[in-house]
């Protein structure tokens, strides 16, 4: 019997899968300023984590930390309205989650760095919890 990803071993909740938008998809990936492309698409995700990454490499964190907080509030909607009851996995390996997987991320290391370690350990727990692979390319192991 062969198994992928997409099934469910273990009897919890299934994998959640954001619906694409690709249009702020495709304007990031051709280079499109992450603050516009926000500003005409509030609900990506992905324009909040472009956003966080690029405060936080220029050293920007409560920035950083703002975004990445936005980011991933509009993805908890998008979670909740397509059917994620507050736990089960959110694959990396489905495009559109990582947008909301890389604002978790960048919500966790954000507030590490200013001192809320009790919302950074959440955040990391979280990630790892919703997907292996996501914590493994995002955490760097």
């Amino acid at each position: 019997m062969t198994t992928t990803m997409d099934q469910n071993l273990f009897g919890g909740p299934e994998p959640t899968y954001l619906p694409d938008m690709p249009e702020p998809r495709e304007a990031l990936a051709a280079g499109a300023d992450p603050q516009v492309v926000a500003a005409s698409h509030p609900t990506s995700s992905l324009a909040w984590a472009d956003m966080a990454d690029q405060a936080f490499a220029d050293g920007r964190v409560i920035e950083s930390y703002a975004f990445a907080r936005v980011g991933y509030h509009r993805g908890l909607d998008q979670l909740r309205r397509s059917g994620w009851k507050g736990h089960g996995p959110i694959p990396w390996e489905h495009e559109p989650n990582r947008g909301f997987l890389r604002c978790l991320n960048a919500l966790a290391r954000a507030a590490g760095v200013i001192g809320e370690e009790d919302e950074a350990t959440r955040c990391t727990l979280f990630l790892r919890d919703s997907s292996a692979a996501a914590a493994a390319a995002l955490e760097g192991r």
